[in-house]
């Protein structure tokens, strides 16, 4: 997934998230979760990063329901 998708989606996961937005490696990016650095939201059984938040702290704009 490239930042530009990821900018499209409303969550992605843990790992995407902190690979893509902080240079991240997967058990980091679990660490930063849970530590609270990186917000998340459980749905059901999973752990998911909303991306419009986490987008514009970073001062970036999310696509999310725009075509292209």
């Amino acid at each position: 997934m490239t930042l530009e998708e990821a900018l499209t989606k409303p969550t992605i996961s843990v790992p995407d998230a902190g690979k893509l937005f902080f240079g991240l490696a997967r058990n980091a990016a679990y660490d930063a979760a849970k530590t609270g650095d990186i917000q998340t939201i459980k749905v059901g059984g999973r752990i998911v990063v909303p991306v419009a938040p986490l987008a514009e702290k970073l001062g970036l704009k999310t696509t999310i329901g725009r075509t292209a």
